[in-house]
Protein backbone atom coordinates (compact mmCIF):
# COMPACT_ATOMS: atom_id res chain seq x y z
CA UNK A 1 0.00 0.00 0.00
CA UNK A 2 1.50 3.38 -0.92
CA UNK A 3 -0.12 6.36 0.70
CA UNK A 4 1.91 9.41 -0.25
CA UNK A 5 3.15 11.41 2.99
CA UNK A 6 1.97 15.22 3.15
CA UNK A 7 2.33 17.97 5.64
CA UNK A 8 -1.62 17.15 6.83
CA UNK A 9 -0.87 14.39 7.86
CA UNK A 10 0.38 16.15 11.05
CA UNK A 11 -2.50 18.64 11.93
CA UNK A 12 -5.01 15.79 10.62
CA UNK A 13 -3.75 13.75 13.61
CA UNK A 14 -3.72 16.49 16.10
CA UNK A 15 -7.09 17.30 15.81
CA UNK A 16 -8.40 14.02 15.76
CA UNK A 17 -6.45 12.73 19.00
CA UNK A 18 -6.41 16.17 20.60
CA UNK A 19 -8.84 18.57 19.14
CA UNK A 20 -9.85 20.48 22.41
CA UNK A 21 -5.95 20.61 23.53
CA UNK A 22 -4.44 24.36 22.63
CA UNK A 23 -2.75 24.00 20.08
CA UNK A 24 -1.10 27.52 19.67
CA UNK A 25 -0.53 30.39 22.56
CA UNK A 26 -0.15 33.37 20.23
CA UNK A 27 1.63 36.24 21.44
CA UNK A 28 -0.47 39.02 23.39
CA UNK A 29 -0.84 42.36 22.72
CA UNK A 30 -0.34 42.58 18.94
CA UNK A 31 -2.87 43.37 16.15
CA UNK A 32 -5.27 40.48 16.01
CA UNK A 33 -3.60 38.19 18.24
CA UNK A 34 -5.58 34.78 18.86
CA UNK A 35 -5.13 34.55 21.79
CA UNK A 36 -5.32 30.59 22.21
CA UNK A 37 -5.97 27.97 19.58
CA UNK A 38 -7.38 24.30 19.88
CA UNK A 39 -5.91 22.10 17.21
CA UNK A 40 -9.53 21.55 16.98
CA UNK A 41 -9.82 25.12 15.71
CA UNK A 42 -6.15 25.49 14.04
CA UNK A 43 -7.41 23.14 11.59
CA UNK A 44 -11.08 25.00 11.23
CA UNK A 45 -8.88 27.76 10.20
CA UNK A 46 -6.37 25.92 7.74
CA UNK A 47 -9.67 24.76 5.84
CA UNK A 48 -10.80 28.39 6.56
CA UNK A 49 -7.18 29.23 4.65
CA UNK A 50 -8.04 26.78 1.58
CA UNK A 51 -11.25 27.57 0.84
CA UNK A 52 -10.09 31.61 1.11
CA UNK A 53 -7.46 30.87 -1.66
CA UNK A 54 -9.85 28.80 -3.83
CA UNK A 55 -12.39 31.82 -3.72
CA UNK A 56 -9.58 34.51 -4.96
CA UNK A 57 -8.16 31.85 -7.95
CA UNK A 58 -5.12 30.51 -6.60
CA UNK A 59 -4.56 27.29 -8.24
CA UNK A 60 -2.85 24.00 -6.88
CA UNK A 61 1.00 24.96 -7.07
CA UNK A 62 0.35 28.56 -6.79
CA UNK A 63 2.79 30.52 -4.17
CA UNK A 64 1.77 32.27 -1.32
CA UNK A 65 4.31 34.63 0.32
CA UNK A 66 4.63 35.42 4.07
CA UNK A 67 6.37 38.08 5.97
CA UNK A 68 5.85 38.16 9.10
CA UNK A 69 7.36 37.36 12.96
CA UNK A 70 6.58 34.55 14.76
CA UNK A 71 2.43 34.19 15.32
CA UNK A 72 -0.59 31.85 15.08
CA UNK A 73 -1.15 33.14 11.57
CA UNK A 74 2.02 31.89 10.72
CA UNK A 75 1.43 28.51 11.86
CA UNK A 76 -1.85 28.07 10.27
CA UNK A 77 -0.50 28.72 6.50
CA UNK A 78 1.68 26.36 7.17
CA UNK A 79 -1.20 23.84 7.17
CA UNK A 80 -3.40 26.43 4.80
CA UNK A 81 -1.36 27.00 2.33
CA UNK A 82 0.92 24.21 1.94
CA UNK A 83 -1.95 21.53 3.03
CA UNK A 84 -3.99 22.49 0.02
CA UNK A 85 -1.67 22.04 -2.68
CA UNK A 86 -0.38 25.38 -2.53
CA UNK A 87 3.56 26.63 -2.25
CA UNK A 88 4.14 28.63 0.81
CA UNK A 89 6.97 31.04 0.32
CA UNK A 90 8.26 32.31 4.05
CA UNK A 91 10.64 35.64 3.59
CA UNK A 92 12.48 36.96 6.14
CA UNK A 93 10.79 40.01 7.59
CA UNK A 94 14.34 41.38 8.51
CA UNK A 95 14.96 42.53 4.56
CA UNK A 96 14.52 45.18 3.15
CA UNK A 97 12.02 46.10 0.44
CA UNK A 98 13.64 45.37 -2.61
CA UNK A 99 15.32 42.12 -1.20
CA UNK A 100 11.66 41.40 -0.29
CA UNK A 101 10.44 42.67 -3.65
CA UNK A 102 13.19 40.48 -5.52
CA UNK A 103 11.86 36.93 -3.61
CA UNK A 104 7.86 37.81 -4.35
CA UNK A 105 8.55 38.17 -7.82
CA UNK A 106 11.38 35.37 -8.72
CA UNK A 107 8.93 32.98 -6.87
CA UNK A 108 5.74 34.20 -8.37
CA UNK A 109 3.92 34.64 -5.17
CA UNK A 110 -0.01 35.69 -6.59
CA UNK A 111 -0.50 36.29 -2.98
CA UNK A 112 1.32 38.22 -0.25
CA UNK A 113 0.59 38.17 3.65
CA UNK A 114 2.37 41.45 5.32
CA UNK A 115 2.31 41.27 9.43
CA UNK A 116 1.52 44.76 10.41
CA UNK A 117 5.02 45.41 12.18
CA UNK A 118 6.55 45.40 8.39
CA UNK A 119 3.57 46.67 6.57
CA UNK A 120 4.79 50.10 5.96
CA UNK A 121 8.26 49.36 5.51
CA UNK A 122 7.35 47.10 2.57
CA UNK A 123 4.62 49.94 1.11
CA UNK A 124 5.72 49.30 -2.36
CA UNK A 125 5.59 45.66 -2.18
CA UNK A 126 2.60 44.46 -4.05
CA UNK A 127 1.19 41.02 -5.57
CA UNK A 128 -1.91 40.04 -7.15
CA UNK A 129 -3.40 39.98 -3.73
CA UNK A 130 -2.18 42.01 -1.30
CA UNK A 131 -3.13 41.21 2.53
CA UNK A 132 -2.53 42.54 6.00
CA UNK A 133 -2.24 40.35 8.72
CA UNK A 134 -4.27 42.79 11.44
CA UNK A 135 -7.51 40.50 12.09
CA UNK A 136 -9.41 42.73 10.03
CA UNK A 137 -7.93 42.92 6.31
CA UNK A 138 -7.55 38.73 6.61
CA UNK A 139 -10.52 38.19 7.97
CA UNK A 140 -12.19 36.24 5.59
CA UNK A 141 -8.62 34.54 4.70
CA UNK A 142 -8.96 33.09 8.21
CA UNK A 143 -12.23 32.24 9.10
CA UNK A 144 -12.89 29.00 10.54
CA UNK A 145 -14.22 26.13 8.12
CA UNK A 146 -16.15 23.46 10.29
CA UNK A 147 -15.03 19.78 9.03
CA UNK A 148 -18.57 18.81 7.69
CA UNK A 149 -18.70 21.40 5.23
CA UNK A 150 -18.42 19.79 1.80
CA UNK A 151 -15.61 21.99 0.01
CA UNK A 152 -15.33 21.35 -4.27
CA UNK A 153 -12.43 19.38 -5.02
CA UNK A 154 -9.00 20.15 -4.04
CA UNK A 155 -5.34 19.29 -4.30
CA UNK A 156 -4.58 15.36 -4.87
CA UNK A 157 -2.21 14.69 -2.14
CA UNK A 158 1.09 14.11 -4.14
CA UNK A 159 4.31 13.45 -1.30
CA UNK A 160 6.64 14.83 -4.49
CA UNK A 161 4.95 17.87 -4.95
CA UNK A 162 6.64 21.20 -3.99
CA UNK A 163 6.15 22.12 0.07
CA UNK A 164 7.89 25.46 0.57
CA UNK A 165 10.09 27.66 -1.32
CA UNK A 166 12.60 29.02 0.93
CA UNK A 167 15.18 31.33 0.40
CA UNK A 168 18.64 31.12 1.85
CA UNK A 169 19.77 34.02 4.40
CA UNK A 170 21.56 36.03 1.55
CA UNK A 171 25.62 35.27 1.94
CA UNK A 172 25.28 35.96 -1.62
CA UNK A 173 24.59 38.71 -3.80
CA UNK A 174 20.73 36.63 -4.36
CA UNK A 175 19.36 34.67 -2.19
CA UNK A 176 18.30 31.13 -3.86
CA UNK A 177 14.86 29.60 -3.78
CA UNK A 178 14.89 26.27 -1.98
CA UNK A 179 12.55 23.95 -3.56
CA UNK A 180 11.33 21.42 -0.49
CA UNK A 181 8.75 18.70 -0.97
CA UNK A 182 6.33 17.56 0.90
CA UNK A 183 8.54 14.27 1.26
CA UNK A 184 11.66 16.25 2.39
CA UNK A 185 9.38 18.07 4.88
CA UNK A 186 7.49 15.09 6.23
CA UNK A 187 10.59 12.96 7.05
CA UNK A 188 12.59 15.17 8.07
CA UNK A 189 9.91 16.41 10.75
CA UNK A 190 9.54 12.92 11.65
CA UNK A 191 13.11 12.11 12.11
CA UNK A 192 13.84 15.75 14.00
CA UNK A 193 11.07 14.82 16.17
CA UNK A 194 11.89 11.14 16.88
CA UNK A 195 15.51 12.22 17.78
CA UNK A 196 14.56 15.30 19.88
CA UNK A 197 11.88 12.87 21.54
CA UNK A 198 8.90 15.07 20.97
CA UNK A 199 5.97 13.57 23.01
CA UNK A 200 2.60 15.02 23.65
CA UNK A 201 3.71 16.44 27.10
CA UNK A 202 6.06 18.86 25.63
CA UNK A 203 5.64 22.87 25.52
CA UNK A 204 7.27 24.51 22.28
CA UNK A 205 8.25 27.65 22.44
CA UNK A 206 9.23 29.48 19.10
CA UNK A 207 12.63 31.08 19.66
CA UNK A 208 13.43 30.06 15.99
CA UNK A 209 12.02 32.29 13.29
CA UNK A 210 8.96 30.49 11.79
CA UNK A 211 10.07 31.33 8.42
CA UNK A 212 13.71 29.89 8.26
CA UNK A 213 13.21 26.31 7.02
CA UNK A 214 9.60 26.02 8.26
CA UNK A 215 10.77 26.44 12.02
CA UNK A 216 13.47 23.44 10.74
CA UNK A 217 10.27 21.13 10.86
CA UNK A 218 10.01 21.34 13.99
CA UNK A 219 6.26 22.65 14.47
CA UNK A 220 5.43 19.89 12.26
CA UNK A 221 6.56 17.57 14.66
CA UNK A 222 5.31 19.24 17.43
CA UNK A 223 1.55 19.53 15.73
CA UNK A 224 1.49 15.48 15.04
CA UNK A 225 1.90 14.88 18.72
CA UNK A 226 -0.12 17.24 19.79
CA UNK A 227 2.30 19.50 21.95
CA UNK A 228 1.43 23.12 23.06
CA UNK A 229 3.23 25.99 21.24
CA UNK A 230 4.09 29.13 22.66
CA UNK A 231 4.71 32.38 19.87
CA UNK A 232 8.01 34.50 20.56
CA UNK A 233 7.88 36.96 18.13
CA UNK A 234 11.15 38.68 19.41
CA UNK A 235 14.05 36.90 21.04
CA UNK A 236 14.98 38.21 24.51
CA UNK A 237 16.68 36.75 27.21
CA UNK A 238 14.38 37.56 29.85
CA UNK A 239 11.92 36.83 28.48
CA UNK A 240 12.46 33.53 27.21
CA UNK A 241 13.27 32.85 30.78
CA UNK A 242 9.55 34.39 31.91
CA UNK A 243 7.86 32.39 29.06
CA UNK A 244 9.44 28.84 30.65
CA UNK A 245 8.10 30.03 33.98
CA UNK A 246 4.45 30.81 32.87
CA UNK A 247 3.96 28.47 29.96
CA UNK A 248 6.02 25.48 31.64
CA UNK A 249 8.66 24.98 27.95
CA UNK A 250 10.41 22.20 27.76
CA UNK A 251 12.22 22.64 24.25
CA UNK A 252 13.18 25.12 22.34
CA UNK A 253 15.34 26.11 18.98
CA UNK A 254 17.39 28.54 17.90
CA UNK A 255 21.26 30.15 17.06
CA UNK A 256 24.48 30.32 18.92
CA UNK A 257 22.80 33.95 19.30
CA UNK A 258 19.48 32.88 21.53
CA UNK A 259 21.93 30.96 23.72
CA UNK A 260 24.11 34.05 24.29
CA UNK A 261 20.92 36.06 24.91
CA UNK A 262 19.83 33.60 27.45
CA UNK A 263 23.08 32.91 29.55
CA UNK A 264 23.05 36.83 29.57
CA UNK A 265 19.73 36.97 31.19
CA UNK A 266 20.36 34.67 33.41
CA UNK A 267 23.91 35.84 34.76
CA UNK A 268 21.74 39.18 35.38
CA UNK A 269 18.97 37.00 37.47
CA UNK A 270 22.00 35.41 39.18
CA UNK A 271 22.86 39.08 40.35
CA UNK A 272 19.50 40.01 41.46
CA UNK A 273 19.15 36.50 43.42
CA UNK A 274 16.30 35.54 41.21
CA UNK A 275 16.03 31.74 40.42
CA UNK A 276 16.30 30.91 36.61
CA UNK A 277 13.51 28.35 35.52
CA UNK A 278 13.85 24.73 33.29
CA UNK A 279 16.44 22.74 34.99
CA UNK A 280 16.34 19.26 34.53
CA UNK A 281 12.73 20.61 32.27
CA UNK A 282 14.04 22.17 29.12
CA UNK A 283 15.63 20.90 26.34
CA UNK A 284 17.52 23.20 23.83
CA UNK A 285 18.30 22.03 20.27
CA UNK A 286 20.89 24.34 18.82
CA UNK A 287 22.58 25.27 14.80
CA UNK A 288 23.48 27.81 12.78
CA UNK A 289 27.24 27.43 13.69
CA UNK A 290 29.41 24.94 16.11
CA UNK A 291 29.05 26.70 19.29
CA UNK A 292 32.20 27.15 21.53
CA UNK A 293 32.44 23.90 24.11
CA UNK A 294 32.31 26.25 27.04
CA UNK A 295 28.96 27.83 26.04
CA UNK A 296 27.78 23.68 25.89
CA UNK A 297 28.62 23.80 29.41
CA UNK A 298 27.46 26.75 30.69
CA UNK A 299 23.76 25.41 29.30
CA UNK A 300 23.97 22.40 31.04
CA UNK A 301 25.94 23.24 34.07
CA UNK A 302 24.65 27.06 34.94
CA UNK A 303 21.05 26.70 33.43
CA UNK A 304 21.00 22.53 34.08
CA UNK A 305 19.31 22.23 30.49
CA UNK A 306 20.11 19.62 28.22
CA UNK A 307 22.13 20.65 25.25
CA UNK A 308 21.65 19.12 21.50
CA UNK A 309 22.97 19.99 18.75
CA UNK A 310 21.93 19.23 15.01
CA UNK A 311 23.77 20.04 11.79
CA UNK A 312 21.85 20.73 8.43
CA UNK A 313 21.00 23.65 6.10
CA UNK A 314 17.68 25.07 4.42
CA UNK A 315 18.89 22.57 1.05
CA UNK A 316 18.71 19.83 3.36
CA UNK A 317 15.25 20.83 4.83
CA UNK A 318 17.37 20.55 7.20
CA UNK A 319 18.20 17.63 9.48
CA UNK A 320 21.38 16.17 8.65
CA UNK A 321 23.25 14.88 12.22
CA UNK A 322 22.52 15.10 15.43
CA UNK A 323 24.59 15.58 18.71
CA UNK A 324 22.39 14.55 21.82
CA UNK A 325 24.97 12.67 24.71
CA UNK A 326 24.61 9.07 24.50
CA UNK A 327 24.60 6.95 27.87
CA UNK A 328 27.51 6.51 27.55
CA UNK A 329 28.81 10.23 28.43
CA UNK A 330 27.01 10.56 31.90
CA UNK A 331 29.65 10.09 33.81
CA UNK A 332 32.09 12.32 31.63
CA UNK A 333 33.29 16.07 33.62
CA UNK A 334 31.37 18.70 31.94
CA UNK A 335 34.40 20.27 29.71
CA UNK A 336 34.81 16.60 27.84
CA UNK A 337 31.13 16.04 27.47
CA UNK A 338 30.84 19.61 26.24
CA UNK A 339 33.74 19.21 24.18
CA UNK A 340 32.01 16.17 22.61
CA UNK A 341 28.96 17.56 22.21
CA UNK A 342 30.16 20.55 19.87
CA UNK A 343 30.96 18.06 17.29
CA UNK A 344 28.27 18.59 14.70
CA UNK A 345 26.94 15.23 15.14
CA UNK A 346 26.19 11.60 13.46
CA UNK A 347 23.62 11.29 10.86
CA UNK A 348 19.99 11.36 11.58
CA UNK A 349 17.90 8.36 10.81
CA UNK A 350 18.04 7.89 7.13
CA UNK A 351 21.51 10.33 6.03
CA UNK A 352 24.16 9.29 4.86
CA UNK A 353 27.25 11.57 5.47
CA UNK A 354 30.86 11.55 3.99
CA UNK A 355 33.83 14.21 3.01
CA UNK A 356 34.86 14.28 -0.63
CA UNK A 357 38.40 14.37 -1.90
CA UNK A 358 38.55 18.81 -1.65
CA UNK A 359 37.37 18.23 2.35
CA UNK A 360 33.72 19.10 1.63
CA UNK A 361 31.32 17.90 3.44
CA UNK A 362 28.65 15.85 1.19
CA UNK A 363 25.12 14.30 2.41
CA UNK A 364 22.30 12.05 0.83
CA UNK A 365 18.72 11.86 2.00
CA UNK A 366 15.39 12.17 1.67
CA UNK A 367 15.79 15.25 3.40
CA UNK A 368 17.86 16.99 0.62
CA UNK A 369 15.69 19.37 -1.85
CA UNK A 370 14.71 19.12 -5.10
CA UNK A 371 16.40 21.83 -6.74
CA UNK A 372 16.74 25.82 -6.30
CA UNK A 373 13.80 27.67 -7.72
CA UNK A 374 14.14 28.38 -11.59
CA UNK A 375 17.82 27.67 -10.87
CA UNK A 376 18.94 24.33 -12.60
CA UNK A 377 22.53 25.40 -12.80
CA UNK A 378 22.96 26.19 -9.70
CA UNK A 379 21.02 23.28 -8.53
CA UNK A 380 23.67 21.07 -10.74
CA UNK A 381 26.55 22.42 -8.94
CA UNK A 382 25.41 21.30 -5.71
CA UNK A 383 23.58 18.25 -6.63
CA UNK A 384 26.05 15.82 -8.06
CA UNK A 385 26.06 12.00 -8.48
CA UNK A 386 23.52 11.73 -5.87
CA UNK A 387 25.22 13.62 -3.35
CA UNK A 388 24.50 17.18 -1.94
CA UNK A 389 27.78 19.21 -1.56
CA UNK A 390 27.49 21.14 1.57
CA UNK A 391 29.60 24.23 0.72
CA UNK A 392 31.05 23.34 4.24
CA UNK A 393 34.65 22.07 5.02
CA UNK A 394 35.17 19.31 7.43
CA UNK A 395 36.09 15.48 8.53
CA UNK A 396 35.16 12.39 9.63
CA UNK A 397 35.69 11.72 13.64
CA UNK A 398 34.26 7.70 13.62
CA UNK A 399 30.57 8.06 13.40
CA UNK A 400 30.41 11.80 14.18
CA UNK A 401 30.84 14.53 11.84
CA UNK A 402 33.34 17.72 12.52
CA UNK A 403 32.51 21.27 10.71
CA UNK A 404 35.81 22.75 10.51
CA UNK A 405 35.08 25.85 8.75
CA UNK A 406 32.78 27.23 6.16
CA UNK A 407 35.27 26.40 3.17
CA UNK A 408 35.07 30.20 2.22
CA UNK A 409 36.19 31.59 5.52
CA UNK A 410 39.53 28.78 5.72
CA UNK A 411 42.20 31.63 5.90
CA UNK A 412 45.43 29.97 4.84
CA UNK A 413 48.55 31.61 6.72
CA UNK A 414 51.91 31.05 5.09
CA UNK A 415 50.68 28.34 3.58
CA UNK A 416 48.72 26.56 6.48
CA UNK A 417 45.19 26.04 7.01
CA UNK A 418 43.81 27.69 10.16
CA UNK A 419 40.03 26.65 10.86
CA UNK A 420 38.19 30.07 12.25
CA UNK A 421 36.15 28.20 14.40
CA UNK A 422 39.06 26.96 16.35
CA UNK A 423 40.45 29.75 16.65
CA UNK A 424 36.79 31.16 18.19
CA UNK A 425 36.71 28.72 20.51
CA UNK A 426 39.77 29.25 21.96
CA UNK A 427 39.14 33.22 22.42
CA UNK A 428 35.37 32.69 23.46
CA UNK A 429 37.24 30.54 26.63
CA UNK A 430 38.29 33.77 27.75
CA UNK A 431 36.08 35.43 30.66
CA UNK A 432 35.84 38.88 28.88
CA UNK A 433 34.68 37.27 25.68
CA UNK A 434 30.94 37.92 24.48
CA UNK A 435 31.32 37.37 21.00
CA UNK A 436 33.92 36.77 18.40
CA UNK A 437 34.91 36.64 14.82
CA UNK A 438 37.88 35.56 13.48
CA UNK A 439 38.70 36.32 9.67
CA UNK A 440 41.69 35.90 7.63
CA UNK A 441 43.06 39.45 6.48
CA UNK A 442 45.88 40.03 3.55
CA UNK A 443 49.09 40.45 4.77
CA UNK A 444 52.10 40.59 2.65
CA UNK A 445 54.70 38.36 4.18
CA UNK A 446 51.80 35.43 5.55
CA UNK A 447 49.16 36.12 2.27
CA UNK A 448 46.58 36.09 4.66
CA UNK A 449 47.37 36.81 8.65
CA UNK A 450 44.23 35.82 11.38
CA UNK A 451 42.15 38.82 12.57
CA UNK A 452 39.84 38.72 16.05
CA UNK A 453 37.15 40.83 16.03
CA UNK A 454 35.39 40.75 19.35
CA UNK A 455 32.79 42.04 21.56
CA UNK A 456 33.18 42.00 25.41
CA UNK A 457 30.88 41.01 27.97
CA UNK A 458 28.95 44.39 29.86
CA UNK A 459 32.09 45.86 31.96
CA UNK A 460 34.67 43.55 30.97
CA UNK A 461 37.98 44.50 30.43
CA UNK A 462 40.81 43.08 28.53
CA UNK A 463 43.27 43.89 26.04
CA UNK A 464 44.34 42.99 22.83
CA UNK A 465 47.83 41.68 24.22
CA UNK A 466 46.04 39.72 26.78
CA UNK A 467 43.54 37.56 23.97
CA UNK A 468 46.44 36.89 21.96
CA UNK A 469 48.32 35.26 24.98
CA UNK A 470 45.01 33.58 25.70
CA UNK A 471 44.84 31.81 22.45
CA UNK A 472 48.48 31.02 22.34
CA UNK A 473 47.91 29.08 25.77
CA UNK A 474 46.42 26.52 24.11
CA UNK A 475 46.57 27.00 20.03
CA UNK A 476 49.61 26.76 17.79
CA UNK A 477 51.17 30.06 17.21
CA UNK A 478 50.61 30.31 14.11
CA UNK A 479 46.71 29.84 14.22
CA UNK A 480 46.84 32.38 17.11
CA UNK A 481 45.32 36.00 16.01
CA UNK A 482 47.72 38.37 15.16
CA UNK A 483 45.68 41.39 16.20
CA UNK A 484 41.98 41.78 17.79
CA UNK A 485 39.56 44.65 17.23
CA UNK A 486 37.07 45.38 19.52
CA UNK A 487 33.79 46.24 18.11
CA UNK A 488 30.41 47.17 20.12
CA UNK A 489 28.66 44.03 17.58
CA UNK A 490 28.93 42.03 14.74
CA UNK A 491 26.74 41.66 11.95
CA UNK A 492 24.38 38.45 11.67
CA UNK A 493 21.73 36.94 9.86
CA UNK A 494 17.93 36.38 10.85
CA UNK A 495 18.93 33.04 11.84
CA UNK A 496 22.03 34.43 14.08
CA UNK A 497 24.58 33.27 11.75
CA UNK A 498 27.72 35.58 11.28
CA UNK A 499 27.95 37.57 7.98
CA UNK A 500 31.70 37.22 7.59
CA UNK A 501 31.85 38.22 4.23
CA UNK A 502 30.43 41.53 5.46
CA UNK A 503 33.14 41.77 7.62
CA UNK A 504 36.09 41.01 5.50
CA UNK A 505 34.69 43.38 3.04
CA UNK A 506 36.74 46.34 3.98
CA UNK A 507 39.91 44.95 4.82
CA UNK A 508 40.06 43.46 1.28
CA UNK A 509 38.43 46.21 -0.81
CA UNK A 510 40.30 47.40 -3.99
CA UNK A 511 40.99 43.73 -4.56
CA UNK A 512 40.40 41.19 -7.06
CA UNK A 513 39.85 38.57 -4.54
CA UNK A 514 39.48 37.97 -0.85
CA UNK A 515 41.67 35.47 -0.53
CA UNK A 516 45.77 35.57 -0.89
Amino acid sequence: MFVPLTISDFLDRAALVYPGRVAVVDEPGTPGSYGQLTYGQLAARARGMAAALDNLGVPVGGRVGIVSPNSARFMVAYFGVSGSGRVLVPINFRLNSSEVAYIVEHSGAEVLLVDPEVDGLLSEVGAKHRIRLDGVDDADLFAEIASDVERRPGWEPDENATCSVNYTSGTTARPKGVELTHRNCTLNAMSFGWHTTVTDRDVLLHTLPMFHCNGWGMPYAATGMGARQVVLRKVDGEEILSRIESEGVTLMCGAPAVVAAILTAAEARNEQGVPIPGRDQVRIVVAGAPPPSRVIERVETELGWEFIQIYGLTETAPLLTINRAPLEWDDLEPAERSKRLSRAGVPAIGVRMGVDEEGEVVARSNHVFEGYWQQPEDSAKVLVDGWFHTGDGGYLDGAYVVIADRKKDVIITGGENVSSIEVEDAIYSHPAVAEVAVIGVPDDKWGETVKALVVLRPEAVTTEAELIAHCRASLSHFKCPTSVEFREELPRTATGKLQKFKLRQNYWEGRDRQIN
